[in-house]
């Protein structure tokens, strides 16, 4: 699955990874979500609990464990296969994929709410709501949806984890076989209900579709980000939120 902008050195498999790197990436999640954690926990003890505080601690932490994370791979891409982090991952963007990967995610994002509205997908108290408070918190949250949210999510998953499985498995095994752990990890978001992790396999499928046909993990990103948006604009015209401050409840 290598790009057509990064040709292959002869005699070298693609991508030059292997199981013990994913191993050992998946691994180091866990003290970089901890440095995470540890530093939200400092800062709420030092900064007013407002709302929009609240979400950007925590979207705050969030992005210092994805930095430290990717920190981490690139070493691990540099020093093992004398590698470069973006070309490795696959970050091209191709010009002429754009628009399409846009029109493509707010696509995807209705054919999801016509397939979750056939399954009756259970109404849940996400994690997330617990965020949007207020008008201030849904943007920035929104903001974090469409930007370091699909960078991050494609480079783990389309990025690094999906071209490791194609290899050993093909390309349809391996798009399903990453977008699987693609949805379990936003299970606890949705109480684990079986409607949502479908939906989340298929949207997880098509990103990595993406992903092959263009050979970009960029594309899948603004794909991503689309679709993202896509929800959080249903989300801010259905769910009414009061002003920093109070006042009346109005829409984003």
């Amino acid at each position: 699955m290598t790009p057509e902008s990064i040709p292959a050195e002869p005699g070298r498999r693609e991508p030059p990874w292997c199981y013990e790197d994913l191993a050992v990436f998946v691994f180091l999640a866990i003290p970089c979500l901890l440095v995470g954690a540890v530093a939200a926990r400092l800062l709420n003890k030092v900064v007013a609990p407002t709302p929009v505080a609240k979400a950007a601690i925590v979207l705050g932490a969030q992005f210092l464990a994805y930095l430290l994370w990717y920190f981490a791979l690139a070493l691990i891409l540099k020093f093992r296969y004398h590698a470069q982090f973006w070309q490795s991952l696959g970050w091209n963007i191709p010009t002429r994929e754009i628009g399409p990967a846009l029109i493509s995610g707010l696509c995807l994002a209705v054919i999801v709410a016509v397939i979750g509205a056939a399954l009756n997908t259970p109404r849940i108290e996400s994690t997330l709501k617990e965020l949007l408070q207020d008008r201030p918190s849904l943007v920035l949250v929104g903001l974090f949806a469409v930007t370091a949210g699909p960078v991050c999510e494609e480079l783990a998953f389309r990025g690094f984890i999906m071209p490791l499985l194609a290899r050993s498995f093909g390309i349809a095994a391996g798009i399903v076989l990453t977008a699987i752990p693609f949805a379990l990890l936003h299970g606890p978001e949705y109480s684990w209900a079986w409607q949502y992790l479908v939906l989340l396999t298929l949207v997880g499928c098509a990103f990595g579709w993406a992903r092959y046909r263009s050979g970009s993990t960029a594309v899948a990103a603004v794909m991503h980000a689309a679709y993202n948006f896509t929800f959080m604009v249903a989300y801010a015209y259905s769910n009414p939120l009061p002003q920093s401050g109070g006042g009346a409840l109005i829409a984003w």
